[in-house]
């Protein structure tokens, strides 16, 4: 059966205005105007706003759509196996992509903080820290009370912790503005990129985020997985700006967007005119 032309002009205009079609993209648009990557390419000449307070990343902050990922060691035999199971839309169209952003599931950790990463906003608690992320509108909790991190995560005993598309996060200060969070836990459906590289659920990772000025944070995200990998890795350094306004738009991957979108362009595509 054909679709009709028109259908397909008037849900890809409506898909072009949403946040969910930037997820669809290979290359994710960084200049959408007024948009949060906007923002950030135009507060990249604002300067530092003199000297960041102490031991405070409390705000929001604007970085671009997408972060550079740094060069992915060599993976272990499991780590390749996986790879190769993982269809991301570099190299397949949309339709035969299996990444897991295609159904609206969680974009999970780290991958939230290399991709869709227009804003996050950080808030303080006397024991934990509170980060949000813009798209999706997901928040995770980063304990600070002194807490160890869960053991066995996803293993067979009784008192073993589930798995989470976010993780188990413990931080601490390291001197007066760099702030270090260790993670566990994550739930291996998840994926560490856009390209599909995957982790195990032994994988563990180390943020470090050292806000250099008042306007600029840099964010390390060190990867530790040696199910999959042959080597501890830095995956990205990412750099966030401040944002004067305090505020970014709602970016949400909605299921029955998505499902309309792969019946009515996605699918037909794949398959070719008139099909």
């Amino acid at each position: 059966m054909r679709v009709p032309e028109s259908c397909i002009a008037g849900l890809a205009a409506v898909l072009l205005l949403s946040p969910f079609a930037l997820s669809q993209t290979r290359e994710p648009n960084r200049n959408q105007p007024g948009g949060i990557s906007d923002q950030y390419n135009k507060l990249a000449a604002t300067g530092s706003g003199g000297v960041a307070p102490k031991r405070d990343l409390t705000g929001f902050w604007a970085g671009p759509a997408a972060q550079k990922i740094n060069a992915v060691p060599p993976m272990t035999p499991w780590g390749e196996e996986q790879y190769r199971g993982h269809k991301d839309e570099s190299r397949y169209v949309v339709a035969e992509s299996n990444d897991p952003i295609k159904q609206c599931d969680p974009l999970g950790f780290p991958r939230d903080m290399v991709f869709q990463t227009r804003g996050i906003a950080i808030a303080q608690m006397p024991d934990r820290m509170l980060e949000l992320f813009q798209y999706n509108q997901v928040w995770r909790e980063i304990f600070t009370d002194g807490r160890p991190l869960p053991k066995n995560v996803g293993g067979r005993t009784a008192d073993a912790p589930d798995p989470r598309w976010y993780g188990y996060s413990v931080g601490h200060w390291d001197g007066d503005y760099s702030f270090v969070v260790d993670s566990v836990g994550s739930d291996e459906r998840s994926w560490l990129d856009q390209a599909g590289h995957p982790h195990s659920i032994e994988m563990k990772v180390q943020e470090r985020y050292t806000r250099v000025d008042h306007n600029d944070l840099e964010v390390t995200i060190t990867i530790d997985d040696p199910k999959t990998y042959t080597k501890p890795f830095a995956i990205s350094t990412s750099h966030f700006r401040w944002i004067p306004k305090q505020d970014f738009e709602e970016e949400i991957c909605a299921p029955s967007v998505m499902a309309e979108y792969l019946k009515v362009i996605a699918d037909p595509a794949a398959k070719g005119p008139g099909k």
